[in-house]
């Protein structure tokens, strides 16, 4: 087994595409590990895991937290809504805190861009970013790239559209880093949801949906962040679906047939349709099972355990 090139898992940027392979061929030998009947490996016992949430999530906190279940790590779950930092306690003092329990590895959600590159400087224990503000998302970006290989046996060649909001989504950033370091092609749909730097990211840019499906093997749709919208940028919701909404009869008509992924939540009816949500060219169900997969190569690799 090889070693990562990085210490802390900050960000899909960081990453040689050495490392992207190593956790993606890690992730499934450890698919095959969750399928048998006993599920558990010994690869983290002794090891104990922090998960940090300071902002709400369903899917990804709960994929950690079976991941380091399924490695037999020791687990504290942190909710910063019931913490003292509801009381006005800092983030270093917080984390330090944790620490001194003795913490080997700290699993890190925050709204703050930066916010996991700042505690990786400031604390001596191993950081996964599991989501800073709109910034970054490095283990979804790997497990939507572990499923499209999965899927299509290779990320090298192939092109992929990013439709919905991309200016709000810490998810685009990481699948535009994790996908290019493997070889494939990126465009991002529409136009109104982009960062103003997002050419200079090498990435395609297009208006129109339908072009943006035709000329793409894999669509990765995400949601309207409307919580993070502080202007309007689409005249209504009503709107935005006539344009960009992914229905049953668009993908019928395009001229192959393409592989619809989404991160979550969905917002069925918006972004796509329940039709298209649940067709057999979806695989967000498959995205879900891998999240555990690659989060257990992740933080495997970080812990640097031995085999047990």
């Amino acid at each position: 087994m090889g070693k990562l090139s990085v210490k802390h898992l900050i960000g899909i940027k960081d990453l040689k595409p050495e490392d992207i392979n190593l956790i993606l061929d890690t992730a499934q030998t450890f698919k095959e590990v969750i399928n048998r009947p006993i599920k558990k490996v010994p690869s983290m016992r002794d090891v104990t895991v922090v998960n940090l949430f300071f902002e709400n999530s369903t899917r990804t906190r709960l994929s950690f937290e079976l991941a380091e279940k399924r490695l037999s790590a020791d687990i504290l779950n942190f909710t910063a809504s019931s913490s003292s930092v509801s009381k006005g306690e800092t983030l270093i003092d917080t984390v330090n805190n944790i620490l001194a329990m003795k913490v080997d590895l700290v699993v890190m959600r925050h709204p703050k861009p930066g916010a996991a590159l700042f505690l990786s400087q400031k604390v001596n224990s191993v950081i996964v970013n599991a989501g800073d503000g709109t910034h970054e998302h490095p283990t979804q970006a790997l497990l939507d790239a572990f499923s499209i290989r999965e899927k299509l046996g290779t990320l090298k060649g192939k092109k992929v559209v990013i439709v919905g909001d991309i200016l709000h989504s810490r998810v685009a950033l990481s699948n535009i880093y994790c996908l290019q370091k493997s070889g494939a092609e990126v465009m991002v749909c529409p136009a109104t949801l982009i960062p103003k730097y997002i050419e200079q990211l090498g990435v395609k840019v297009e208006t129109n949906l339908i072009n943006a499906l035709n000329w793409c093997d894999v669509a990765n749709v995400l949601r309207i962040q409307l919580e993070r919208q502080d202007i309007k940028y689409f005249p209504s919701l009503r709107e935005y679906i006539m344009q960009y909404g992914i229905t049953l009869d668009i993908l019928k008509k395009l001229q192959k047939k393409i592989v619809i992924m989404h991160p979550g939540p969905i917002n069925r009816g918006v972004e796509i349709t329940t039709e298209v949500a649940d067709s057999d060219q979806s695989i967000i169900l498959d995205q879900v099972e891998n999240g555990v997969a690659v989060r257990m190569a992740v933080l495997y690799l970080l812990a640097g355990q031995p085999v047990g």
